[in-house]
């Protein structure tokens, strides 16, 4: 993580010594968030200590959504399962996955020190009665998996897993999951230029955004066929919304979030157009602490039972205190509508 821009802004104020100085040199991504919200559940902390968790999922339970679970990752060794009480269902051990997605019941986590370091892809199933992940296949990548999302094209009907690298190489996949058998094609090849790891691909637009952790958010064709073209949805720095690193990247309803970590809050777009929305914070609670030095996010606008019935926001928390449970770091649930009721 690289110093963010607003302490450079205040270092310089406080040696000229003007309040006129000092609001010309602050970026506007630095200023403070629009509105912060509060998570009513927190999950059990990780089983190791340090920067250990990272990337948050949110599997639907198919016919029951009060019983849908958070996969999460603790890249020290292991991948979790919570309930929505925040409750530990599950523990994978020996998973040293960065990030994790998942497309109907198949969970794919990214293993930069699998293979011998070259990194992999670890698939799994999630079974619908028992809540429990299954592993099926470790798929060896192209490039040190770092970053992971899924795909699921509205024209063809393939999975697709994009795993990336802090090389800033993408590579897209094609996965074909026959009962237990995984059978999977590397279909695209491409450099984004310098770190990546935050990815989302959207169904409901086609489009792959892609986190340049200190340029921004990219926006490419999420279909094998697309290419490199690509267009900036927004920039780290004083020319966009976003204070490095850029991290997770997630949509639920009509919008789109981005974790800005070095301001420990959140922005927001519009999902169709990509018009920005604003930004928010996750603030302490009466139930759980805040959110701070955010890596993944994870949302859906599917509505989860009493406790969620407008939907969820996930996010990771770098430093785990109380209220709630305090120690090693976890993920927070946020109601969505606490956030898309201020966005308007």
């Amino acid at each position: 993580m690289s110093l963010a821009p607003a302490t450079r802004a205040v270092a310089l104020a406080a040696a000229t010594a003007t309040v006129l100085l000092a609001q010309a040199v602050v970026p506007a991504q630095a200023a403070a968030p629009g509105f912060s919200v509060t998570a009513t559940v927190e999950t059990a902390p990780v089983s190791h200590s340090g920067d250990a968790a990272d990337d948050p999922a949110i599997w639907v339970h198919p016919s029951d959504p009060a019983r849908s679970v958070v996969v999460g990752t603790d890249k020290k060794g292991a991948l979790e399962v919570y309930d929505l009480s925040g409750a530990r269902i599950q523990r994978v051990s020996g998973d040293y996955g960065n990030n994790v997605d998942l497309r109907g019941n198949i969970v794919v986590s990214a293993d930069d020190e699998a293979a011998g370091g070259d990194g992999a892809m670890h698939v799994y199933r999630i079974d619908p009665a028992t809540r429990k992940l299954t592993h099926l296949k470790d798929i060896p990548t192209e490039v040190t998996a770092h970053g992971i999302c899924l795909y699921t094209s509205p024209s063809s009907g393939k999975l697709y897993a994009y795993p990336n690298s802090t090389s800033g190489r993408v590579e897209q996949w094609e996965l074909k999951v026959t009962g237990d058998t995984v059978a999977a094609t590397s279909v695209r090849l491409f450099d984004a230029g310098s770190a990546v790891e935050g990815c989302y691909a959207d169904e409901t637009t086609g489009k792959l955004y892609l986190g340049e952790e200190d340029v921004g958010v990219w926006v490419y064709g999420a279909e094998p066929s697309a290419g490199t073209a690509r267009t900036k949805l927004d920039s780290v720095g004083s020319a966009g919304h976003i204070t490095a690193d850029t991290e997770g990247i997630t949509a639920a309803g009509d919008r789109l979030f981005v974790s800005s970590q070095g301001s420990n809050d959140f922005t927001a777009y519009d999902r169709r157009t990509g018009g920005y929305l604003g930004r928010f914070a996750v603030a302490d609670g009466d139930r759980a602490d805040d959110c701070e030095d955010t890596d993944g996010i994870d949302a859906t606008a599917t509505a989860l039972g009493s406790a969620f019935p407008r939907g969820v926001f996930i996010c990771q928390d770098g430093s785990n205190s109380a209220p709630g449970s305090s120690g090693n770091q976890n993920f927070k649930l946020v109601p969505l509508e606490r956030v898309t009721s201020r966005l308007g």
